[in-house]
């Protein structure tokens, strides 16, 4: 929840609030929402869509965060993608979240 961070993690300019009903918007104005839910440490519940989404549909995502004993385990799910941008939505996170955030977790493990 930090636009400064968020910005080195992905490339991409990210406006972030930290606030209940706050905005958001990622990825140079690709995506954006509103933080419905934030339990620090715990869990994010936010309204999310893309810039190309037919005006008016939205997902949801929550994104769970669990303490483990060797650190944490992270949750995510996300619901109402409109099917025609499944795939790409689906692939968008693998390749631009997952797979950033496993490189960056092995070079500050290293």
């Amino acid at each position: 929840m930090d636009s400064k961070k968020h910005m080195v993690f992905t490339g991409g300019i990210a406006k972030i609030s930290r606030k209940v009903g706050g905005k958001f918007s990622i990825y140079n104005g690709y995506a954006f929402g509103r933080n419905l839910e934030l339990i620090p440490d715990k869990k994010i519940v936010q309204t999310w869509r893309a810039s190309d989404w037919e005006e008016g549909r939205e997902s949801k995502e929550v994104f769970g965060i669990e303490s483990t004993k060797t650190g944490c385990k992270l949750t995510f799910v996300q619901t109402n993608v409109p099917a025609e941008h499944f795939s790409s939505i689906k692939q968008g996170w693998i390749d631009f979240y997952w797979l950033t955030m496993k490189k960056m977790l092995i070079i500050v493990k290293n």
